[in-house]
C-alpha cells in the first residue's frame, strides 16, 4: 500500500462529482416541495449553505465509514490518517475546508501531490492525512 497517484485520485474525484451531481439532485427535491416548485432565487443563503452542507456530507460519512467514497473504490484508494487510522470528524471538516482552497487556488493544492515526497496534497498535509492505493484483489477463475 503506497501513497496513490495524482491521476488515480482525480479520476476518483471525477467520478464522486458525478455521484454527487445526482445527490444533489435528489436533495433538492425536498426544496421543490418547499417552494412549490418554483425556482430558488439565484444567491440564496439558506439555499447555498444546505448544498454546501450536503456536499460536505457525502464526503465526511464516506471518509468516516471506511475511508472511501464510491469514487475511490472503483479506483482502489483510501484515505486515512497519517498513522494508518480512520479519519475523525475534526480531520473531514479540516481536510473538505482546505480542499476547496486547494481547488480555489486553481487546483495548486492538489498538483502538490507531484513534488511532495509523499505525494500529499495541501488537503492532506493540513489534516493530516495521506490517500493510499489499495491492492485489487485476485481474480476468481470460473
Amino acid at each position: 500500500m503506497g501513497p496513490a497517484g495524482l491521476f488515480r485520485r482525480l479520476a476518483a474525484l471525477v467520478y464522486d462529482g458525478l455521484l454527487l451531481t445526482a445527490v444533489l439532485f435528489l436533495a433538492t427535491v425536498p426544496v421543490l416541495f418547499i417552494t412549490g416548485g418554483e425556482a430558488v432565487p439565484t444567491g440564496d443563503l439558506l439555499f447555498r449553505t444546505y448544498i454546501f452542507l450536503v456536499t460536505y456530507g457525502y464526503f465526511a460519512f464516506s471518509w468516516r465509514r471506511g475511508g472511501q467514497t464510491l469514487g475511490m473504490k472503483t479506483w482502489w484508494i483510501r484515505v486515512e490518517r497519517a498513522d494508518g487510522s480512520p479519519l475523525t470528524l475534526p480531520d473531514t471538516m479540516m481536510r473538505f475546508a482546505v480542499a476547496l482552497v486547494s481547488a480555489a487556488f486553481l487546483g495548486l493544492g492538489f498538483l502538490w501531490a507531484l513534488v511532495d515526497r509523499d505525494r500529499r496534497t495541501w488537503h492532506d498535509r493540513a489534516a493530516g492525512t495521506r490517500v493510499v492505493r489499495l491492492a485489487k484483489p485476485p481474480r476468481r477463475r470460473s
